[in-house]
Protein backbone atom coordinates (compact mmCIF):
# COMPACT_ATOMS: atom_id res chain seq x y z
CA UNK A 1 0.00 0.00 0.00
CA UNK A 2 1.51 3.62 -0.99
CA UNK A 3 0.72 6.70 0.05
CA UNK A 4 -2.55 7.92 -0.74
CA UNK A 5 -4.50 11.50 -1.00
CA UNK A 6 -7.85 11.03 -1.79
CA UNK A 7 -10.01 14.08 -2.45
CA UNK A 8 -13.76 14.23 -2.04
CA UNK A 9 -15.53 16.29 -4.46
CA UNK A 10 -18.98 17.41 -6.35
CA UNK A 11 -18.38 19.73 -8.97
CA UNK A 12 -16.18 19.50 -12.57
CA UNK A 13 -14.60 23.04 -10.65
CA UNK A 14 -13.18 21.03 -7.29
CA UNK A 15 -12.55 18.04 -8.87
CA UNK A 16 -9.77 20.54 -11.44
CA UNK A 17 -8.79 21.84 -8.04
CA UNK A 18 -8.01 18.48 -6.78
CA UNK A 19 -5.99 17.39 -9.72
CA UNK A 20 -3.72 20.38 -10.06
CA UNK A 21 -3.21 20.07 -6.28
CA UNK A 22 -1.69 16.59 -6.59
CA UNK A 23 -4.89 14.28 -5.88
CA UNK A 24 -3.94 10.78 -6.42
CA UNK A 25 -8.01 9.66 -6.23
CA UNK A 26 -11.06 11.62 -6.23
CA UNK A 27 -14.34 9.93 -4.34
CA UNK A 28 -16.63 11.67 -6.83
CA UNK A 29 -20.75 12.67 -4.96
CA UNK A 30 -23.12 14.85 -5.09
CA UNK A 31 -24.65 17.37 -2.26
CA UNK A 32 -20.96 17.49 0.01
CA UNK A 33 -23.19 20.02 2.43
CA UNK A 34 -25.48 16.81 3.42
CA UNK A 35 -22.30 14.49 3.70
CA UNK A 36 -22.00 13.07 0.27
CA UNK A 37 -24.61 11.49 -1.58
CA UNK A 38 -24.59 9.54 -5.52
CA UNK A 39 -22.79 11.33 -8.20
CA UNK A 40 -24.48 12.54 -11.34
CA UNK A 41 -23.45 9.80 -14.21
CA UNK A 42 -23.03 13.26 -16.37
CA UNK A 43 -20.10 14.73 -13.86
CA UNK A 44 -18.52 11.67 -13.69
CA UNK A 45 -18.21 12.71 -17.89
CA UNK A 46 -17.11 15.57 -17.62
CA UNK A 47 -14.49 14.60 -15.19
CA UNK A 48 -13.30 11.89 -17.66
CA UNK A 49 -13.02 14.16 -19.85
CA UNK A 50 -10.74 16.01 -18.67
CA UNK A 51 -8.44 13.25 -17.13
CA UNK A 52 -8.19 9.89 -16.37
CA UNK A 53 -7.54 10.20 -12.46
CA UNK A 54 -8.73 7.25 -10.25
CA UNK A 55 -12.77 7.96 -9.25
CA UNK A 56 -14.45 5.74 -6.74
CA UNK A 57 -18.24 7.18 -6.77
CA UNK A 58 -19.84 7.06 -3.36
CA UNK A 59 -23.33 5.15 -3.20
CA UNK A 60 -25.46 6.66 -0.84
CA UNK A 61 -29.02 7.67 -2.29
CA UNK A 62 -30.51 10.15 0.79
CA UNK A 63 -28.90 11.61 3.59
CA UNK A 64 -29.28 9.84 6.89
CA UNK A 65 -28.32 6.66 8.01
CA UNK A 66 -27.34 3.49 6.48
CA UNK A 67 -30.29 0.96 6.77
CA UNK A 68 -31.44 0.84 3.40
CA UNK A 69 -34.73 -0.38 2.01
CA UNK A 70 -34.79 -3.13 -0.40
CA UNK A 71 -35.55 -0.31 -3.40
CA UNK A 72 -33.20 1.89 -2.40
CA UNK A 73 -30.40 -0.82 -2.42
CA UNK A 74 -31.97 -1.72 -6.04
CA UNK A 75 -31.60 1.77 -6.95
CA UNK A 76 -28.05 1.83 -6.23
CA UNK A 77 -27.31 -0.96 -7.88
CA UNK A 78 -28.72 0.22 -10.78
CA UNK A 79 -26.82 3.64 -10.64
CA UNK A 80 -23.45 1.66 -10.26
CA UNK A 81 -23.55 -0.12 -13.76
CA UNK A 82 -24.42 3.31 -15.01
CA UNK A 83 -21.72 4.82 -13.10
CA UNK A 84 -19.45 2.07 -14.35
CA UNK A 85 -20.15 2.42 -17.48
CA UNK A 86 -19.01 6.01 -17.81
CA UNK A 87 -15.39 5.85 -15.83
CA UNK A 88 -16.06 4.51 -12.18
CA UNK A 89 -12.89 2.81 -11.36
CA UNK A 90 -14.14 1.54 -8.29
CA UNK A 91 -17.30 2.72 -5.43
CA UNK A 92 -17.47 3.57 -1.99
CA UNK A 93 -20.54 1.54 -0.44
CA UNK A 94 -21.86 0.34 3.15
CA UNK A 95 -24.85 -0.78 4.80
CA UNK A 96 -26.32 -1.41 8.23
CA UNK A 97 -28.38 -3.54 10.18
CA UNK A 98 -30.95 -1.69 12.35
CA UNK A 99 -28.66 -3.36 15.22
CA UNK A 100 -25.11 -1.39 14.18
CA UNK A 101 -23.85 -4.39 12.10
CA UNK A 102 -22.37 -4.27 8.95
CA UNK A 103 -25.33 -5.99 6.64
CA UNK A 104 -23.60 -8.46 4.30
CA UNK A 105 -26.84 -9.39 3.00
CA UNK A 106 -27.98 -6.06 2.16
CA UNK A 107 -24.53 -5.35 0.41
CA UNK A 108 -24.60 -8.42 -1.60
CA UNK A 109 -26.36 -7.33 -4.28
CA UNK A 110 -24.35 -3.77 -4.50
CA UNK A 111 -20.78 -6.18 -4.58
CA UNK A 112 -22.44 -8.05 -7.21
CA UNK A 113 -22.90 -4.71 -9.35
CA UNK A 114 -19.64 -3.87 -8.53
CA UNK A 115 -18.04 -6.55 -10.15
CA UNK A 116 -14.48 -6.48 -10.14
CA UNK A 117 -14.55 -2.96 -9.57
CA UNK A 118 -12.55 -1.48 -6.33
CA UNK A 119 -14.33 -1.02 -2.74
CA UNK A 120 -14.06 0.95 -0.44
CA UNK A 121 -16.67 0.74 2.73
CA UNK A 122 -17.40 4.05 3.84
CA UNK A 123 -18.16 6.19 7.54
CA UNK A 124 -20.51 3.49 8.26
CA UNK A 125 -18.34 2.30 10.31
CA UNK A 126 -18.05 5.49 11.98
CA UNK A 127 -21.44 4.77 13.69
CA UNK A 128 -21.54 1.07 13.88
CA UNK A 129 -21.60 -0.88 16.93
CA UNK A 130 -18.13 -2.00 17.06
CA UNK A 131 -15.79 -0.66 14.41
CA UNK A 132 -13.22 -3.38 14.60
CA UNK A 133 -15.63 -6.10 13.88
CA UNK A 134 -16.70 -3.86 11.23
CA UNK A 135 -13.52 -3.70 9.80
CA UNK A 136 -12.88 -6.99 9.71
CA UNK A 137 -16.26 -7.81 7.77
CA UNK A 138 -15.03 -5.48 5.24
CA UNK A 139 -12.00 -7.70 5.18
CA UNK A 140 -14.13 -10.90 4.35
CA UNK A 141 -16.13 -8.75 1.91
CA UNK A 142 -13.69 -7.77 -0.01
CA UNK A 143 -13.32 -4.37 0.68
CA UNK A 144 -9.47 -2.73 -0.33
CA UNK A 145 -10.31 0.29 1.76
CA UNK A 146 -12.08 1.77 4.53
CA UNK A 147 -12.64 4.65 5.19
CA UNK A 148 -12.84 6.09 8.65
CA UNK A 149 -12.81 9.09 11.40
CA UNK A 150 -12.32 6.68 14.12
CA UNK A 151 -16.34 6.65 15.39
CA UNK A 152 -15.45 10.60 15.92
CA UNK A 153 -16.32 14.14 14.60
CA UNK A 154 -13.28 14.51 13.73
CA UNK A 155 -9.74 12.40 13.51
CA UNK A 156 -7.81 13.91 15.59
CA UNK A 157 -10.57 12.90 18.04
CA UNK A 158 -10.37 9.18 17.27
CA UNK A 159 -6.68 8.34 17.36
CA UNK A 160 -6.83 5.17 19.34
CA UNK A 161 -9.69 3.79 17.21
CA UNK A 162 -7.98 4.36 14.26
CA UNK A 163 -4.61 3.23 15.53
CA UNK A 164 -6.24 -0.05 16.39
CA UNK A 165 -7.30 0.08 12.74
CA UNK A 166 -3.96 0.43 11.87
CA UNK A 167 -2.93 -2.12 13.90
CA UNK A 168 -5.11 -4.47 11.63
CA UNK A 169 -4.05 -2.92 8.45
CA UNK A 170 -0.41 -4.14 9.09
CA UNK A 171 -1.72 -7.76 9.62
CA UNK A 172 -3.49 -7.59 5.97
CA UNK A 173 -6.23 -6.11 6.20
CA UNK A 174 -7.94 -3.26 3.92
CA UNK A 175 -6.16 0.50 4.09
CA UNK A 176 -6.93 2.48 6.53
CA UNK A 177 -8.20 6.05 5.18
CA UNK A 178 -8.47 8.35 7.59
CA UNK A 179 -11.07 11.34 6.60
CA UNK A 180 -12.95 14.13 8.45
CA UNK A 181 -11.06 16.86 9.45
CA UNK A 182 -8.05 16.20 7.71
CA UNK A 183 -5.48 19.39 6.55
CA UNK A 184 -1.44 19.43 6.37
CA UNK A 185 -1.63 19.56 10.46
CA UNK A 186 -3.45 16.89 10.81
CA UNK A 187 -1.37 14.84 8.19
CA UNK A 188 1.74 15.41 9.44
CA UNK A 189 0.43 14.59 13.33
CA UNK A 190 -1.04 11.56 12.61
CA UNK A 191 1.89 10.18 10.46
CA UNK A 192 4.42 11.38 13.44
CA UNK A 193 1.90 8.91 15.95
CA UNK A 194 1.63 6.01 12.77
CA UNK A 195 4.37 4.65 10.77
CA UNK A 196 1.74 3.39 8.41
CA UNK A 197 -0.56 6.19 8.57
CA UNK A 198 -0.39 6.37 4.91
CA UNK A 199 -3.84 7.80 3.31
CA UNK A 200 -6.10 10.72 3.72
CA UNK A 201 -9.46 11.67 2.54
CA UNK A 202 -10.41 15.25 2.62
CA UNK A 203 -12.44 17.83 0.48
CA UNK A 204 -9.87 21.12 1.23
CA UNK A 205 -12.81 22.95 0.23
CA UNK A 206 -13.15 26.81 1.31
CA UNK A 207 -16.53 28.58 0.94
CA UNK A 208 -16.97 30.97 -1.95
CA UNK A 209 -19.79 33.65 -1.81
CA UNK A 210 -22.28 33.34 -4.63
CA UNK A 211 -21.98 35.19 -8.01
CA UNK A 212 -25.73 36.37 -7.60
CA UNK A 213 -26.29 40.49 -7.59
CA UNK A 214 -29.94 40.31 -6.86
CA UNK A 215 -31.16 38.22 -3.73
CA UNK A 216 -34.10 38.00 -2.31
CA UNK A 217 -33.88 37.12 1.17
CA UNK A 218 -36.31 35.14 3.13
CA UNK A 219 -37.01 32.68 0.27
CA UNK A 220 -35.33 29.11 1.55
CA UNK A 221 -35.13 26.59 -1.32
CA UNK A 222 -33.30 23.91 1.28
CA UNK A 223 -33.21 23.20 5.27
CA UNK A 224 -33.83 25.84 6.99
CA UNK A 225 -30.69 28.55 7.61
CA UNK A 226 -28.72 26.86 4.91
CA UNK A 227 -26.94 29.60 3.23
CA UNK A 228 -28.15 29.62 -0.37
CA UNK A 229 -25.41 32.49 -1.43
CA UNK A 230 -22.53 30.86 -0.43
CA UNK A 231 -20.88 27.60 -2.03
CA UNK A 232 -18.14 25.20 -0.87
CA UNK A 233 -15.02 24.32 -3.74
CA UNK A 234 -11.79 22.25 -3.30
CA UNK A 235 -9.06 25.37 -2.95
CA UNK A 236 -6.27 23.68 -5.49
CA UNK A 237 -3.78 25.24 -2.53
CA UNK A 238 -4.99 23.27 0.60
CA UNK A 239 -4.72 19.86 -1.70
CA UNK A 240 -1.15 20.80 -2.45
CA UNK A 241 -0.31 21.65 1.01
CA UNK A 242 -1.98 18.20 2.24
CA UNK A 243 0.36 16.41 -0.36
CA UNK A 244 3.36 17.81 0.56
CA UNK A 245 3.13 16.96 4.36
CA UNK A 246 2.10 13.50 2.81
CA UNK A 247 5.23 13.11 0.98
CA UNK A 248 7.38 14.56 3.31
Amino acid sequence: MGRLLEICVDSLASARNAIAGGADRLELCGALAVGGLTPYTELLRQIRGESDIAVRCLMRPRPGDFLYTAEEIRLMAQQMQALAAAGADGFVIGCLTAAGEPDGQAMKPLLDAAGDKQLTLHRCIDVSRDPVQTYLEARALGFDTVLTSGCARRCSEGMEVIGRLLALQAEGGPQVLIGAGVNAGVITAFRGAFSNADAFHMSGSRSMPSGMVFRREGVPMGAPGFDEWSMSQTEKEAVQAARAALDR
